[in-house]
């Protein structure tokens, strides 16, 4: 692109200021540096406070209600309706909001197999914005500029302010998103994973229609060649497991499972790091380096140290990095058909096994349950364990009903025979939550295939198939109601979470098979 505006106006943009276009990390840091944004931490990495939403705001998140597209969305608490005339009218205000401002560009890809991949714009008021979009997804090739204008787009304009009796919002901050145009528009937050995850739910609803499985997972391959995807919502372990040193990093977040095998959406990692340690995860600590960002990580005084205990802030602090970062990485972002998928699931109940084995039809209804919870302590206002479903893993990134993803899955696992494991991160009936050490080992086992041989014992209320025997770990823990004391206590919480499943079940469930239905724990 020669010209100064590099297609600005086709987006309805003409600023008189300037414009910057793909600037490369180092430029952006300075940038970001000159205007205040940021300060370095001691271990180079640009740190940045996202103010008052530190972390995704689901009820500010709408989509344009269309004749197009209007009969394929899942409507409901996920994808709260719009009218047209309101996204118009947000539009027009956000585009006069950054006409006056200065601007970065970025523009690349979304989804490293070329057969599928979507080139993707973020224009926003903020360098540390435009680094956050380079750092997450797949950048062009040196010299390399989009062939034309790009397929999705992302208007980024932080500091441009809603109002709820105007602009049909809820709040100062929106995400609005159209998806015949492909184009997502955001205001009122600092949070840089709303760039991220607009993206992601675009690529969700466009995927399928390409015969592409998108999934809210990591993904890594080992020396045989054996890919393995990790499914789990956030503080699950999803992107701890998946940097193995023993194994090649495809991706942490977001991926698509196609006939041709797994593909990366992304170009980089967006890791928790609250409590973040070098002994528990050294491939992520030492990714966190110049080029990679922190967001509301508290620094030392003095030092700039980061302090990754320190959740004053907030307990979702984050740190993006390029996927380069991380030694022996996939840079190709793809692999071949997975042959084991573990389910990630923190039971603060202390009810589910640390592992088991699920059929196929049991793998679709835990698919399409997404269950975790929370423990006391973890978030304000949370007193006990309090059980959490999301559908597929990623409930607010599905424009579509949960079904249609649970779909996919059952397809791809009977064609690549892989198989399904649910991995318990959190705690057992000792009260204390599952080692690290013994979770590595038991997910180590299962892809190795050094669980195809031993022992199984079907689970008394979930009906999972739980090994007797895994390297590593002591037996006594293996099964969940031999480390409660009180039996009687363990099988009446048993049957409350068996309840919790059948009850969310009813609402995600509609339109799966009835033997999927029928996989699920029994309570009798």
């Amino acid at each position: 692109m020669s010209d100064n505006t590099y297609g600005l106006e086709k987006l309805g943009l003409r600023t008189t200021q300037p414009v910057h276009y793909n600037l490369p990390a180092a430029t952006l840091v300075e940038h970001a540096l000159a205007r205040g944004e940021g300060c370095l931490a001691a271990n180079g990495a640009l740190t940045v406070d996202t103010g008052k939403y530190t972390g995704r705001s689901p009820n500010d998140k709408f989509l344009v209600d269309e004749p197009e597209t209007t009969g394929d969305v899942w409507w409901g608490k996920v994808n709260q309706p719009v009218t047209p005339d309101a996204f118009d009218n947000i539009h027009r205000k956000l585009i006069e909001h950054l006409n006056g401002q200065e601007l970065y560009i970025f523009d690349g890809y979304v989804g490293a197999d070329e057969r599928y991949r979507r080139s993707v714009r973020v224009v926003s008021q903020k360098a540390w914005h435009s680094l956050f979009a380079r750092t997450l997804f797949r950048r062009l090739a040196p010299g390399e500029t989009l062939p034309e204008q790009p397929e999705l787009t992302v208007l980024d304009g932080c500091e441009f302010q809603a109002d709820p009796d105007q602009d049909a919002t809820r709040s100062e901050a929106f995400i609005f998103a159209h998806l015949t145009r492909k184009l997502v528009l955001i205001g009122g937050t600092h949070y840089g994973g709303e760039i991220k995850k607009s993206i992601f739910s675009l690529m969700n609803f466009f995927m399928p229609q390409q015969n592409v499985f998108p999934m809210h997972c990591s993904a890594n391959v080992g020396p045989d060649e054996d890919t393995a995807l990790f499914f789990g919502l956030s503080g699950t372990g999803k992107t701890t497991l998946s940097a193995d040193p023993q194994r090649a990093l495809i991706g942490d977040d977001e991926h698509g499972w196609s006939d041709h095998g797994i593909f990366n959406f992304e170009g980089g990692c967006y890791a928790k790091t609250i409590r973040l340690s070098r002994a528990g995860e050294p491939q992520i600590w030492d990714a966190i380096r110049f080029g990679s960002l922190l967001e509301n990580v508290v620094l030392e005084p003095g030092t700039r140290v980061p302090d990754y205990d320190d959740g004053s802030l907030t307990e979702n602090t984050r740190a993006t990095y390029p996927v380069e970062h991380i030694p022996g990485c996939l840079l190709e972002g793809m692999g071949p058909q997975p042959r084991n998928v573990i389910f990630l699931t923190c039971d603060a109940f202390g009810i589910l096994p640390p592992i088991s084995k699920l059929t196929p039809e049991q793998a679709t209804y835990h698919f399409l349950s997404g269950y975790t919870a929370k423990v006391a302590g973890t978030e304000r206002g949370v007193t006990e364990p309090t059980a959490t479903f999301s559908a597929c893993f990623g409930a607010p990134f599905l424009p579509q009903h949960p079904t249609v993803y649970g779909t996919m899955l059952t397809d791809r696992l009977k064609k690549s025979g892989a198989n399904v494991w649910l991995v318990n991160t959190g705690w057992n009936g000792t009260g204390e939550r599952v080692k690290l050490e013994y979770t590595r080992a038991m997910v180590a086992a299962a892809l190795s295939g050094a669980l195809d041989g031993v022992v199984y014992r079907p689970d008394p209320i979930f009906q999972v198939q739980v090994p007797q025997s895994v390297p590593g770990v002591p037996p006594e823990l293996l099964n969940a109601v031999d480390t409660w004391p009180d039996k009687d206590a363990y099988r009446a919480k048993a049957k409350h979470l068996a309840a919790l499943f059948q009850k969310n079940f009813a609402t995600v469930g509609e339109g799966a098979s009835a033997e999927v239905a029928g996989a699920g724990p029994q309570v009798t």
